[in-house]
């Protein structure tokens, strides 16, 4: 057992399996958490000579994130990478409201209610780093991915916020990852097969995703952008009137853009 234990969601591939795998090699011993199976993940990890727990738990309830902390089994947590995510595309008037309300309730929800209790006992503990990853989606109106990018504008406020309610708590740090479209399974998920992005080959590899996000945990910075092009978007976003953020983001996220 190392002396340093982390907690990462949304790990069973992607940006999270990516994270998890620099955390093994920081050190830490492992908890791994998605709402689909993780063998693949846990053995790959389990290669990297730490302990590696997985939990297969639906993140976006109360209930699945209370058994998350409970197979951590009072250990302290010293780092959370809190990844887990779902997306939806499509116009918002067809999405039936199961949909949108899980991608709600996984994306701030769970979320939310994971990170107050993980940072409680942070407090408690006078130390402790969190790592969250929002998106530049959430500078950008969504146009036919309208409910994910709104709640990607609130993780990516959210995380600002409570960073400065913490900002006298020495020993804590919490870092926000902002990464733009990524080479995973996403799209496929989000039923955004057939858009111009979900068809992009341009896509960020989530290996070089995760190590700016690592790297910058690892410093204590506030956020990172991740990518020299989602950088200038989210600087041109921050200019630009939000009908016209609107009408590019419908131009790549549009049902059948991709055709």
């Amino acid at each position: 057992m190392a002396d340093k234990f982390a907690i990462v969601t949304g790990a069973s591939s992607g940006i999270g399996l990516e994270l998890a795998r620099l955390a093994a090699r920081d050190g830490y011993d492992l908890l791994v958490a998605a709402d689909t199976p993780l063998v693949d993940a846990a053995a790959a990890l389990k290669g990297e000579g730490v302990e590696v727990q997985s939990v297969e738990t639906d993140l976006s309830t109360i209930e699945g994130v209370d058994r998350l902390l409970a197979a951590a089994g009072g250990r302290r947590v010293d780092l959370l990478c809190a990844n887990a995510g779902h997306g939806l595309g499509g116009g918002f008037l067809d999405q039936e409201v199961s949909e949108w309300r899980h991608v709600i309730d996984t994306n701030i929800t769970g979320t939310v209610y994971l990170l107050q209790k993980v940072l409680r006992q942070m407090r408690d503990a006078g130390e402790g780093k969190v790592l969250i990853t929002g998106s530049v989606a959430g500078w950008i109106p969504g146009s036919f991915q309208a409910v994910y990018n709104g709640t990607k504008a609130f993780v990516d406020n959210f995380a600002a916020a409570i960073r400065n309610e913490l900002k006298d708590v020495k020993g804590i740090t919490i870092t926000t990852l902002l990464p733009g479209p990524v080479e995973t399974a996403f799209f496929e998920r989000a039923g955004m097969m057939d858009t111009k992005v979900g068809q992009s080959e341009s896509k960020s590899d989530p290996a070089d995703v995760a190590k700016d996000g690592w790297t910058a945990l690892m410093k204590g910075t506030d956020n990172i952008v991740s990518g020299i092009s989602n950088k200038l978007q989210v600087a041109g976003a921050g200019v630009l009137p939000q009908s016209v953020t609107a009408e590019q983001h419908r131009k790549i996220a549009e049902p059948g853009s991709g055709e």
